[in-house]
C-alpha cells in the first residue's frame, strides 16, 4: 500500500484537496481527526490533560476546553512541549491503525503537522497544497472568523513555505479555480495509481 502524506500550511486549501481524493474513492486518514479523537472523555489522555492544567482545562460536559489549553500552551513553550510529548505517539498509533484498514489503491495521509512531527515517517511521498501567503491569510480569516493578527501569529509557528515544498515530492499550487484545481488533483490522482501498481 502506497502513503501518500499531504500537508500545507492553514489556509491553503488541504480540506478541498482531500475531499477530492475522497471523491475519487481514495481512503483519507485524517490527522486532525485522530488528534481529537484521542482527546475524548474517558480516555487517559484527557485524564493527564486535566491532572497536568487543571480543570480548567475541561468543559462542564467533560470535553477538552480546547481554547483554555490553547492559552496555556501558546505563552509556555516548556507546557507546549509536554503536551506534544503525551499527544504525539497516541495519534500516530492510531493513524498508523487506520492506514493499515485502508482499502483503496493508495491512501492519503492528511496532516498540517506532517514534515513537523515524525508523521512523514509514515509516507512514501509528500504532497504539499501551496498557496501565496496574501491567499491563505485571506481564505483562513474568511473560515475561521479569526482577526489577521491570530492567522499571521498560527502561519509564523509553521513551517514556512519555502522549507515545506523544499520537502515535497509533489506541489499543488492552489491558487486559482475549483475546476483547475480538480484537474491538479485527478493529474496526481492518475500517477498515484500508476505508482500503487508497481509497488504490488
Amino acid at each position: 500500500m502506497i502513503i501518500i502524506g499531504l500537508t500545507g500550511g492553514i489556509g491553503s486549501g488541504k480540506t478541498t484537496v482531500t475531499n477530492l481524493f475522497s471523491d475519487l474513492g481514495i481512503t483519507v486518514v485524517d490527522a486532525d481527526i485522530a488528534a481529537r479523537e484521542v482527546v475524548e472523555p474517558g480516555g487517559r489522555a484527557l485524564l493527564a490533560i486535566q491532572a497536568h492544567f487543571g480543570d480548567e482545562t475541561i468543559n462542564p460536559d467533560g470535553s477538552l476546553n480546547r481554547q483554555a489549553l490553547r492559552q496555556q500552551i501558546f505563552e509556555n513553550k516548556s507546557e507546549r512541549l509536554w503536551l506534544e510529548a503525551l499527544l504525539h505517539p497516541l495519534i500516530r498509533q492510531r493513524l498508523q491503525q487506520q492506514l493499515q484498514q485502508a482499502q483503496s489503491a493508495y491512501a492519503i495521509l492528511s496532516s498540517p503537522l506532517l514534515l513537523e512531527t515524525d508523521q512523514h515517517q509514515l509516507v512514501d511521498k509528500t504532497l504539499v497544497v501551496d498557496a501565496p501567503e496574501q491567499i491563505q491569510l485571506e481564505r483562513a480569516c474568511a473560515r475561521d472568523d479569526s482577526n489577521t493578527e491570530q492567522i499571521k501569529a498560527i502561519m509564523a509557528a509553521q513551517m514556512d513555505r519555502k522549507t515545506r515544498c523544499s520537502r515535497a515530492d509533489d506541489i499543488i499550487l492552489n491558487d486559482s479555480t475549483t475546476e483547475e484545481l480538480k484537474a491538479k488533483v485527478l493529474t496526481l490522482h492518475q500517477r498515484y495509481l500508476e505508482l500503487a501498481k508497481g509497488a504490488k
